[in-house]
């Protein structure tokens, strides 16, 4: 695997089962990208941890990662996608067919409900970390393409406040903007340039790119029950009622609404 260097991987050991009164589990791992792997879905079977290189087609293993899983689901495209699968079936007893003992078969229920349910797991791993990671892609192009139009869009602002600057205030809107902001003025006197709208902007768009990422990360924790964990600020008693929940860009909070006990909180 270390071999491989894959982008992404997930590995799964799944629970202990029985065939034919014999335990077996299956042990599982996916990967995606890497070098020496084609586009598509490249299987490598173990029994009890050594390779089973011949009669790869009718192998349980095989069939199950080409046939029965939904690739689709997990983020994965399956033609195109470098993606590894590796299962090991440890068994007291492996269930070989043919002469060679090289394949598994495929018309075993426990063994193909054992080994999907492994890549299944691994594929749902992958999931959360391939949406991360395209996150982060989406993150950093959207702040590239805003950079780019800084220069473009500071010019086009400058240039109607100097020609605002020129002329006497008309309307109210006018005069009220003037009055509260007093940006014209400094436009006139050269306080505000160019480059000073360059920079502001530039420093709106980090602050916005970092409140998107702040706000993506918490909606992913709270779609996932990870940033349910409770924190409390004063210690908690059956005496204390608490409002509903208040939820911001940084955290999930519930406040005190009052007291029970015998002493009312001062």
């Amino acid at each position: 695997m270390k071999e491989l260097r894959p982008d992404l991987i997930a590995t799964y050991a799944g629970d202990v089962r029985v065939f034919e009164g014999h335990a077996f589990i299956v042990e599982a791992a996916v990967s995606i990208g890497g070098r020496e792997l084609k586009p598509g879905i490249n299987v490598y079977r173990f029994a009890n941890r050594i390779p089973l290189l011949f009669e790869g087609g009718s192998d349980v293993i095989t069939r199950t990662a080409l046939k029965r899983i939904n690739w689709a689901s997990y983020k994965i495209n399956q033609t195109s996608d470098k993606v590894g699968v590796f299962v090991s079936i440890i068994s007291s007893k492996t269930p070989f067919k043919g002469a060679g003992k090289e394949y598994i078969g495929d018309d075993i229920e426990e063994m193909v409900a054992a080994v999907k349910q492994a890549i299944q797991q691994c594929g749902a791993q992958l999931r959360v970390k391939i949406i991360r990671v395209l996150a982060l892609r989406e993150q950093q192009q959207r702040k590239r393409n805003l950079t780019r139009y800084i220069p473009d869009a500071a010019a086009a602002i400058f240039t109607v406040l100097e020609k605002m600057a020129g002329t006497q205030p008309k309307g109210p809107k006018r005069r009220k903007l003037q009055q509260q902001h007093d940006i014209l003025s400094k436009v006139q006197h050269k306080e505000i340039s160019q480059a000073t709208l360059e920079r502001k902007l530039a420093e709106y768009v980090e602050r916005f790119d970092t409140d998107m990422a702040l706000e993506y990360q918490v909606s992913q924790g709270l779609a996932a029950g990870a940033a349910k964990d409770s924190v409390w600020l004063v210690p908690v008693t059956a005496n204390h009622s608490y409002g509903p929940e208040l939820h911001s860009n940084a955290c999930v909070v519930q406040l005190i609404q009052g007291f029970h006990g015998s002493h009312a909180e001062q």
